[in-house]
């Protein structure tokens, strides 16, 4: 591995920034250990980009299988790394703070695996029936086609709402297709099939049986799919290249609204402004905790539905009053 020299690191510096004002004590693990692992990556890379991407050609053909697992982890640049992980840090907080971190590390391995595969499938497809041998040469590297598969996650557990897609308001229902359009118009360097290929894997979890297998398949999570008890606290401290080349444009994900519950929290706001909210409803906690000792939750508050324990206290508090 070699420490790959570039320009001004800028894309590196925001997501720093960005990370340190959510606050590294307000990012549960597994979503920061995934961030490190694709800085890291980005810095020391197992391998060079033309032997990291995923084409048909490379992987299938000359039978070269890793690289559907450095294909995601790798990125070509810092503003590609910068856009796929500040998204991921959005998605991740949500996501792993509603299934559990063991989980949602289960998750990320599918997917990421699963994303490749049907890539190469779409991929294969479209040879046979344009049948143009430059779809077979085609060659994705980077995160967002797993990011695509994680926002029709979002979309499944936190329904209703709008998402802002450019400042235009879409259902979240349609948003992961509206962005698909809008990124492949505007973005000409970006790969469609990439990002096609990670709504497909999102909907075999959400509508399909991926689900009910990765659960038959796991040890180490309950029966529903979830960690036996989702911690609320936590106290520890793609683009794709197309043509050969790695040009693109890293997109810029909207607001993912939930139910009118928290509507309040990330109504009509970009994932910026919900990063600066985090900001102040973390200083805010900060304050309460000092009055209270209580630990304070991190991050975006989506309330969540009272355990039967929680029920119970309630229900002795108001006959003891």
């Amino acid at each position: 591995m070699r420490h790959r020299p570039r320009g001004s690191q800028l894309g590196l510096l925001l997501l720093a920034s960005q990370l340190f004002q959510v606050g590294l004590e307000n990012i549960p693990p597994v979503t920061l250990a995934v961030l490190g692992l694709n800085v890291y990556l980005y810095l020391f890379p197992a391998a060079p980009l033309l032997k990291a991407c995923i084409s048909v050609q490379q992987t299938y053909l000359f039978n070269d299988w890793r690289r559907l697992l450095l294909s995601p982890l790798h990125h070509a640049d810092d503003w590609h790394l910068y856009f796929n992980m500040a998204s991921f840090l959005m998605k991740g907080i949500r996501l792993e703070r509603r299934l559990g971190g063991a989980w949602f590390v289960y998750l990320l391995s599918v997917f990421s695996l699963l994303t490749g595969f049907v890539y190469l499938a779409l991929e294969v497809l479209l040879t046979e029936l344009t049948q143009d041998p430059s779809h077979s040469a085609a060659c994705a590297v980077g995160f967002s086609g797993v990011l695509f598969a994680l926002k029709v996650l979002i979309n499944h557990y936190y329904p209703g709402g709008v998402t802002y897609v450019m400042g235009v308001p879409v259902s979240n229902r349609y948003a992961s297709w509206v962005e698909l359009v809008l990124i492949h118009i505007t973005a000409p360097g970006s790969s469609l099939i990439g990002h096609l290929a990670g709504i497909l894997v999102g909907l075999l979890y959400t509508s399909g049986p991926l689900k009910t297998l990765m659960k038959s398949c796991s040890g180490f999570v309950t029966s529903n799919g979830y960690t036996s008890r989702p911690n609320a606290y936590y106290r520890s401290s793609g683009y794709s290249g197309t043509d050969g080349g790695y040009s693109g444009y890293p997109y810029q994900h909207g607001t993912e609204n939930t139910t009118n519950h928290t509507a309040s929290y990330t109504g009509g706001l970009t994932e910026e402004e919900q990063l600066e909210m985090a900001i102040r409803n973390s200083l805010n906690e900060s304050e309460q905790t000092n009055q209270r000792g209580a630990p304070p939750p991190y991050g975006f508050h989506f309330p969540e539905e009272p355990s039967a324990e929680e029920i119970r206290r309630r229900r002795l508090r108001r006959f003891e009053s």
